[in-house]
């Protein structure tokens, strides 16, 4: 079971970095593996009953969050209070897990960044802003679809800024992180620290900027933010999933502003390029893949370097924690598996109702309710639009999702909506937004 260990306390190292000393140590650092099964259930063994009920009750999503992260799936988290241990079964021969930075990611460096026709441009703008910040091209906006090696770039200017200038204040943030803190901070009155906090960098990174739209005590916060550290010479990257002239509710004074410095756009890696992009992360895993292998999973997936790494991971799974070596057949059952779990599905009505309350700085309880404030009514409104748009759901589920509402209330506010859109440009652009950011 030597291997699973491995596993393990890589996952405990992951929730480490995630919690107070004290916290770990009592909950988290006894964990015990006590076997893997098939299913993708995990079962841990805890030192006695309190401590299992603590950890089941407030530490099983971020135990299931860091195993995901070191074997590339999600698994099902069982704990036990054993008398004794259970016998386990064997594993395959110990190999050492590759490094990860302290979110988990695996060496997202610029040297495990696989280059390609499809990126070149990106990485080497990357580069010569992590080697020389603020003196090269500011802001740095990198955009592409999902999946494509946007946060492996945000990463390694990250890792490279730090390593030569370990003085400097780098922020890395993610653009719906940005918008819950902004909406706390007016909440709670503490709209100071929260400025502080960004307009001290010396670098800024923004991952999935456009996450922005829509939203107007974001936009405002992150304009004088954007110009304090610009102003200052300070060093700003920007990732998003389109280009910002595509982010139909930014605002046009943010707009112009992301597209001052370059803007560096990421394609789908071509053939030879995924090629390597297996090859690589196997290297990181110590795993070896034939080529026909290599070549299966690269004419198979095409679209998303995540889905490549995703295969080499469930290989890596099935040799480590098996002893399953990596064929063909092995990789179409892993392929298989990989497109099950990245197909679009139905997007949550929380995701929704979030997106929507960050959009109108309200609540997802407030929309949920019976308060019928302007503010809020317009917000229910479209996330009552938005959820039949894009779960196509009747109006009498959509009514029970809102608080109970009849299936009167439903369609007379689908109708009001629609109406709205006719003639509100700009209530259009931020629904489309939203849809759009909701489906990322």
């Amino acid at each position: 079971m030597d291997s699973f260990n491995d596993v393990l306390n890589a996952a405990k190292e992951y929730c480490k970095e995630r919690l107070v000393d004290a916290t770990y140590n009592l909950y988290i650092d006894g964990l015990e593996a006590v076997s893997f099964e098939g299913s993708g259930k995990v079962v841990l063994a805890v030192r006695n009953d309190f401590i299992c009920t603590i950890v089941r009750d407030r530490y099983t999503p971020l135990l299931k969050e860091a195993l995901a992260a070191m074997l590339g799936f999600e698994v099902e988290v069982e704990l036990m209070v054993p008398a004794a241990a259970p016998a386990q079964p064997e594993a395959a021969a110990e190999k050492p897990l590759p490094r990860t930075d302290p979110d988990g990611r695996y060496d997202f460096n610029f040297e495990n960044f696989i280059k390609g026709p499809s990126n070149q441009f990106a990485y080497a703008a990357a580069q010569a802003v992590a080697s020389n910040p603020s003196g090269a091209y500011n802001p740095l906006f990198i955009y592409g679809q999902s999946g494509l090696g946007k946060t492996h770039l945000l990463t390694a200017i990250q890792i490279e800024i730090k390593k030569n200038h370990p003085d400097f204040n780098i922020v890395y943030v993610d653009c719906e992180k940005f918008t819950n803190e902004i909406i706390t901070a007016i909440r709670e009155g503490s709209t100071e620290q929260f400025r502080l906090k960004y307009r001290a960098a010396d670098v800024l990174l923004v991952d999935d900027i456009q996450f922005i739209a829509g939203k107007e005590s974001t936009q405002e916060e992150f304009f004088h933010t954007f110009n304090t550290l610009h102003n200052a010479g300070k060093q700003i990257v920007l990732a998003s999933d389109r280009p910002a002239k595509e982010i139909k509710s930014l605002e046009e004074r943010l707009r112009t502003r992301f597209e001052w410095g370059l803007t560096a756009d990421i394609q789908p890696p071509d053939f030879e390029t995924r090629v390597a992009i297996i090859r690589r992360k196997a290297e990181l895993f110590h795993l070896e893949i034939p080529d026909d292998v290599a070549e299966f999973i690269a004419n198979h997936l095409k679209n998303n370097i995540r889905q490549l790494e995703g295969a080499v991971k469930k290989l890596n799974a099935y040799y480590m924690l098996e002893g399953i070596q990596p064929v063909i057949g092995v990789a179409q059952n892993a392929i298989k598996d990989i497109l099950n779990e990245t197909q679009p599905v139905p997007v949550t009505i929380e995701k929704i109702i979030g997106e929507v309350g960050r959009t109108y700085n309200v609540s997802p309880a407030e929309i949920r309710g019976m308060r019928r404030t302007a503010n809020i009514s317009s917000a229910r409104q479209t996330a009552i639009y938005v959820v039949r748009e894009i779960t196509g759901m009747s109006m009498e589920d959509i009514g029970k999702e809102f608080g109970g509402r009849d299936h009167s209330t439903i369609v007379y506010s689908l109708k009001a909506l629609e109406s709205n859109l006719e003639n509100d440009r700009h209530l259009k652009e931020t629904v489309e937004d939203i849809i759009k950011n909701v489906r990322t």
